[in-house]
């Protein structure tokens, strides 16, 4: 299995809001290949031991920089067919994440970014979109709205970055924020000074311990999200729709949360889907129309595949 371990994304087999490490082309070395036990669990046996975590690190190959140099030196003397290159060129666009990580970012410098991703150059619309957005988290709803219906996805650097030199609880208020926001991906920042000295445990359990976090379904932290999003709306009405199994197992309390969308005046109606346990429905998304006039019926499309059917 090919993996990142700084990296999570929402999990493609999981409930919603649970996170998992992000599948990328970089193996995390002899430990790990095709065939292999998932990431969490190659962490947790070598984690076992201070002595184990040293020995799986250090054991890891180096990158060999003459022979990286010679590759890419072959690579510069090759003719590439047009329609190759233009291939190569729309590829290597698609794998753009667009970042912008400033004490003096601003909705509206998101917003452009965001405009930038969906279209790239602007006088060729066949410049395909980048990957994915790379913001600090208080900015993720605004690029979530920003990037609505396209396939670029909102990156969130948590866990106190640049430095990662923030306690624990600090780093975990950080991932929730970004998750609650509707992230798409969390990369999460190492104390490097700890990793630098060789206090690897100290890393791992900071690593595990935001994977944790994450991992669950949270009604509570879902609808005041929805209360936030919709709360300085122009509208005059505003309703929320809950799609759920009943399930809540992360973040705050729904019923709270409920309560307080009251308070909004935001009633708030809630549809039963599938069953706890074991799961068997799994809602991938829904869209709903931004603005609705009273009285006008409002198409709700929900999308939702079986899971163990």
């Amino acid at each position: 299995m090919d993996s990142e371990a700084m990296t999570t994304v929402p999990g493609r087999s999981g409930p919603p809001g649970r996170l998992e490490l992000q599948r990328t082309p970089r193996p995390l070395g002899g430990a790990v290949g095709a065939g292999s036990p998932a990431v969490g669990e190659v962490l947790a046996e070598v984690g076992r031991s201070e002595a184990d975590l040293r020995r799986f690190l250090h054991g890891l190959p180096g990158v060999d920089q003459v022979g990286a140099e010679a590759r890419a030196a072959s690579l510069a003397t090759r003719s590439i067919k047009t329609s190759s290159k233009l291939w190569g060129l729309e590829m290597a666009v698609r794998m753009i994440d667009l970042t912008t990580l400033e004490g003096a970012d601003t909705p509206g410098k998101v917003m452009s970014l965001c405009a930038k991703a969906r279209r790239p150059d602007p006088a060729d619309a066949a410049v395909p979109p980048v990957a994915a957005v790379c913001i600090y988290p208080d900015l993720v709803p605004v690029a979530k709205r920003a990037l609505a219906g396209s396939s670029v996805a909102v990156a969130a650097v948590a866990t106190a970055f640049p430095s990662g030199r923030a306690s624990i609880a600090v780093k975990l208020a950080d991932v929730r924020d970004a998750v609650v926001g509707g992230a798409d991906e969390i990369d999460m920042v190492i104390d490097r000074g700890a990793f630098l000295s060789g206090r690897y445990g100290l890393v791992l359990e900071e690593v595990q311990a935001g994977m944790t976090q994450t991992d669950g379904t949270a009604i509570g932290d879902g609808i005041a999200a929805a209360v936030a999003h919709i709360k300085d709306a122009q509208a005059k009405s505003k309703v929320l729709i809950l799609l759920t199994d009943g399930a809540n197992n992360s973040g705050s309390d729904p019923l709270e949360a409920a309560t307080a969308a009251s308070g909004d005046r935001m009633p708030l109606y809630v549809y039963g889907v599938g069953i706890t346990s074991p799961r068997d429905i799994i809602v991938d998304s829904v869209f709903t129309p931004e603005v609705a006039f009273i009285k006008d019926e409002v198409s709700v499309t929900v999308r939702v595949r079986g899971q163990g059917m």
